[in-house]
């Protein structure tokens, strides 16, 4: 039953603007269990008293490469299903559609609004099909046999799309375009059943080995990162966790993954979480040549945040649209090995080069326990995890981890934690690079070339006077801007490497390469005065302030937003 509210407040909710309403409820929803629980409980109850229709296949497909507002709607109630929590219920709807396309025999060209389209609902496949991992189902009859059959139609739809002859015999038949949510079928099925038989009824040949480049890469400049030699730059792959950020083909992102590659990013950081980043990578590195597979480096995360509205629940979901499980029993050696396992399974080419460790709750303090296995894990069996990292630590608990593991294993056993760092966001600068300093880490570096903290930093006319100067110093030196603001980060103590994105908009990957590569440049160019004048701006610094990041500015920012990560664990 819906809550009752005010009168003037429901003629308010009854003409928003749409974008207006979208904002409230995005406001709402971000202040935890309080708000949200109800919020994704009526929506639930509502999906579950009146369940969306199948749509026939002819109404969603009416003609060759036309897109109905049919199939829109259709389309955006399953988004609704699997968003809602309900990603085992979304499952037949998803089938329904793939199945549509054989059996209205609709075809599209490869520009058109129709295969657009086909690409986000490959996105939505992923979607679903992750939010149904982090679910951590049960692997009984009747989900098997629902995923199943969600193969099935997928298996009969690349039969169907290789079958279509083209006009034009030049041109290869129909491309396939649901490969990344196959693949991640294909994944959750072997989680919830290994070994069974999986095998496809019908795939598309293997691409030519992917090169990544016709001669050696150029050299990006390397930083030591534990027993590794890691590139200042890495390629983020968070992007493809929703495709609300925009959707590719499993073939566009395995090219952009090789330009990428052959520019010199060698590295890309994804995580268990990142909808089927760990899959994509895995397979754009199985096809690549051997010298060219011997160069990357693959640096994953594992997350343990509680799940929200489970029986185990033990806090508040984290940012980021991200959905994580508590650890399901005791820390175990075994236990440990599995979940690593599992990361070098999707990656499928063995070793893990960097695996970051994340942990919401520091109250629990299991994630001691945790780094331990790990630590021992790595150096045991260094062919399948090379080093140890955390991620969104803050400065206490980095030292508390370090301290705990010189006195289990007499070694820190970790090498790195990644954070937001930006000139906006310069908390790092307060505790943690110290803290770093202290035990040899390096910090991998995200949020360098987007600026999302502006009102709570200093605001519009600060953030003005900010840009005036990153132009400025970027017409001196004939770069873009974005490379000042990223070389200013490389600089910082204790930053190993940035991670950036790009991997998903093809025509503006060539700009976030050429960008990146030149802020590493700038990284050793920039002049003190250079440095100075941003510090000035960004931290609020004086003189001899700005090398410990004391600035006003930058001391106030702190004490609003907390240390390093803090933002994952108040929501």
């Amino acid at each position: 039953m819906a809550g009752h509210v005010n009168m003037m407040d429901d003629c308010l909710i009854s003409n928003l603007p749409p974008v207006t309403l979208k904002s409230a409820l995005r406001l709402l929803v971000s202040q935890g269990a309080a708000t949200q629980k109800p919020f994704i409980e009526h929506v639930q109850a509502r999906f579950r008293e009146n369940p969306p229709r199948f749509k026939n296949p002819d109404d969603l497909f009416v003609a060759d490469g036309v897109v109905t507002q049919t199939c829109l709607d259709y389309l955006a109630q399953t988004r609704c299903v699997f968003s809602c929590k309900l990603a085992r219920e979304a499952l037949p709807y998803l089938g329904h559609f793939v199945m549509a396309i054989p059996r209205a025999q609709v075809t599209w060209s490869e520009n058109s609004e129709l295969a657009a389209v086909l690409a986000t609902f490959d996105g939505d496949l992923v979607q679903a099909i992750q939010a149904l991992k982090e679910s951590r189902p049960s692997p009984g009859p009747e989900l098997l046999r629902s995923l199943t059959s969600l193969l099935y139609s997928l298996e009969v739809c690349a039969v169907y799309c290789a079958a279509i002859a083209p006009q034009d015999s030049r041109r290869p038949a129909l491309p396939f375009p649901f490969a990344r949510g196959r693949r991640q079928v294909r994944d959750i099925l072997e989680m919830l059943s290994p070994g069974r038989d999986s095998a496809p009824l019908a795939h598309e040949p293997d691409a030519p080995a992917a090169r990544a480049a016709e001669s050696a890469p150029p050299a990006l400049e390397t930083f030591r990162l534990g027993r590794l030699d890691a590139p200042r730059l890495f390629t983020g792959l968070w992007q493809v966790s929703s495709p609300l950020w925009g959707a590719a083909s499993a073939r566009d992102q395995e090219a952009a993954l090789a330009r990428a590659a052959a520019a010199g990013f060698a590295a890309a950081d994804m995580a268990d979480h990142y909808g089927d980043a760990e899959l994509m990578y895995g397979e754009f590195r199985r096809k690549l040549a051997p010298e060219d597979r011997s160069r990357t480096l693959a640096a994953t995360k594992w997350a343990s945040i509680p799940l929200l509205f489970t029986p185990h629940s033990r806090g508040r979901a984290a940012s980021r649209s991200c959905v994580f499980s508590p650890l399901p029993g005791p820390v175990t050696p075994a236990y440990v090995l599995a979940a690593v396992s599992e990361r070098s399974r999707r990656l499928g080419c063995g070793r893990i080069e960097l695996l970051q460790f994340h942990w919401y709750n520091y109250a629990d303090e299991t994630y001691l326990e945790v780094l331990v296995e790990l630590v021992r894990l790595a150096r045991a069996q260094p062919a399948l995890v090379a080093e140890i990292g955390l991620c969104n630590f803050d400065s206490a608990h980095v030292e508390a981890a370090c301290e705990h593991l010189l006195a289990a294993t007499g070694e820190v056993g970790i090498v790195s934690n990644q954070v937001q760092f930006s000139l906006i966001d310069a908390r790092p600068l307060q505790k943690m690079v110290r803290v770093c300093e202290k035990y040899g880490l390096k910090l991998l570096t995200y949020g360098s070339l987007y600026l999302d903290a502006i009102l709570a930093w200093g605001g519009w006319p600060a953030f003005q006077a900010l840009l005036a100067q990153l132009a400025a110093i970027a017409r001196r030196r004939a770069a873009p801007l974005a490379a000042v603001s990223l070389a200013w980060v490389l600089r910082q103590p204790a930053v190993g490497a940035a991670v950036v994105g790009g991997v998903r908009q093809a025509s503006r990957q060539s700009e976030y390469l050429d960008a990146g590569r030149r802020a590493v440049a700038l990284a050793r160019e920039l002049a003190p005065d250079e440095i100075r004048a941003l510090d000035r701006l960004a931290l609020d610094a004086g003189p001899g302030d700005g090398d410990d990041g004391k600035g006003a500015r930058a001391a106030a920012f702190y004490a609003r937003m907390g240390d390093c990560g803090s933002e994952y664990r108040a929501l």
